[in-house]
């Protein structure tokens, strides 16, 4: 069976997407730009809305009833963000997936090499250096390294799939592993276990749908359970120890320092409890206001949610979510190339990564590893990367049919 074959089509149905993707090579950007789902942009800029909103609450000052001058401009800088981002969005929505897979191999190799700049000329922040300062730009490498890597692993996987329609051999997946373990690695050094924690995550969901064989899925399961005591006493520093070790006192009930670790699980449970079923109202929160919550403008800005607009507001917000991914996946599943199918899983798994372990980190399941909420948190980086996978998403959606030829991506 012919390559053709395997990606899913008959003869006939060969001629028939062959004659519509003419079609659609016909269309200017205005045709395309036409041809987008419209609704799943709005309800993605909408979700950045309510990142901005809340980014206003963080800097309401209750006592003068005004912006205070500190936080005031969050919520601009997030607004002049998510703008940039989805001119970036529609722009990247209009490639054909054949440029995003030639682009794949620039963009990872780029995405190494300031990686191991960071580890040169790093600019410190948070404890730990993981910026670049190019000029007045600083960049975050670990961001983009997210999107380059899952475009790196689409790209291998396109030209290294058998012909035949059988699963690839163990090989195959031993160089997606190399592919992703590279750059986790610069980045975990950085130390940044959150971000390296996704680039595995995403990484490892595309080997998944690659077709890998479940009795080493289940090998790696039982290998990395097995080495959690090792990589807890001789990988993590002492403060990702610490906080591991608040979070089972808190799952177990054993007490736990108030004022330590545990400070922003135990305000950010209060600020959810205060909110109740419909929340407190918008700027009526007292753990926002009064700023209780330590990080609240980005880990913590679910607490915000929750409190003024309560469980059905915050059930609300992961609901929209929910219906993003899963949307996001029925696009993976049309696709008529591999490239097309694990690129829109790579990317939709990052952004499901975030907003899953920030959700389970805010309610205190989850170990504090500074995790934003996607399109929500405060960030620049972060919300133009987010911006950029979903511009991947919608260009697997836009050009579903095309079929891409293992040649020259590499």
């Amino acid at each position: 069976m012919s390559r053709e074959g395997y990606t899913g089509f008959t003869r006939g149905e060969a001629r028939a997407t062959t004659a519509s993707a003419l079609r659609f090579s016909n269309l200017g950007p205005l045709g395309k730009v036409a041809r987008l789902p419209w609704s799943i942009i709005l309800l993605i800029v909408g979700v950045g809305l309510t990142g901005a909103a809340m980014l206003f609450s963080v800097g309401w000052d209750p006592v003068a009833q005004a912006p205070s001058p500190e936080e005031a401009g969050l919520w601009r800088d997030h607004l002049s963000r998510l703008a940039v981002g989805f001119v970036l969005m529609i722009s990247l929505a209009l490639l054909p997936l054949g440029l995003w897979a030639r682009l794949a191999w620039p963009a990872y190799a780029a995405v190494i090499v300031l990686l191991v700049l960071v580890d040169f000329f790093g600019v410190m922040g948070g404890g730990a250096a993981r910026w670049l300062k190019i000029g007045p730009i600083i960049l975050q490498p670990s961001e983009p390294a997210k999107l380059a890597v899952t475009m790196a692993l689409a790209s291998y996987y396109q030209r290294a799939m058998p012909t035949s329609g059988q699963s690839p051999p163990l090989w195959v997946h031993g160089g997606a592993l190399l592919i992703m373990l590279i750059p986790a690695a610069l980045v975990f050094k950085q130390p940044n276990l959150s971000t390296a924690l996704a680039l595995a995550a995403s990484g490892a969901m595309i080997i998944f749908f690659a077709g890998i064989a479940m009795r080493y899925v289940a090998g790696a399961i039982v290998i990395g359970l097995a080495s959690v005591p090792a990589i807890y006493a001789f990988v993590l520093e002492p403060y990702q120890r610490e906080r591991v070790d608040t979070l089972i006192a808190g799952i177990t009930g054993e007490a736990t320092n108030g004022l330590g670790e545990s400070y922003q699980i135990e305000q950010a449970k209060i600020a959810i409890g205060a909110g109740g079923l419909s929340g407190r109202g918008y700027l009526q929160g007292i753990q926002s206001q009064q700023e209780y919550v330590p990080e609240q403008h980005t880990d913590f800005i679910l607490t915000i949610i929750a409190e003024e607009f309560g469980f059905l507001g915050a059930v609300g917000l992961l609901a929209v979510f929910a219906f993003l991914f899963a949307w996001s996946l029925m696009v993976a599943a049309r696709n008529k190339s591999w490239f097309g199918k694990l690129a829109t899983i790579g990317a939709t798994s990052t952004i499901a990564f975030f907003a899953i372990f920030n959700t389970g980190m805010v309610v205190g399941l989850l170990p504090v590893l500074g995790m934003p909420l996607p399109l929500i948190s405060y960030g620049g980086t972060a919300l133009i990367t987010v911006m950029a996978c979903f511009g991947l998403i919608l260009s697997a959606h836009l050009h579903q049919d095309e079929k891409l030829s293992a040649r020259g991506l590499f």
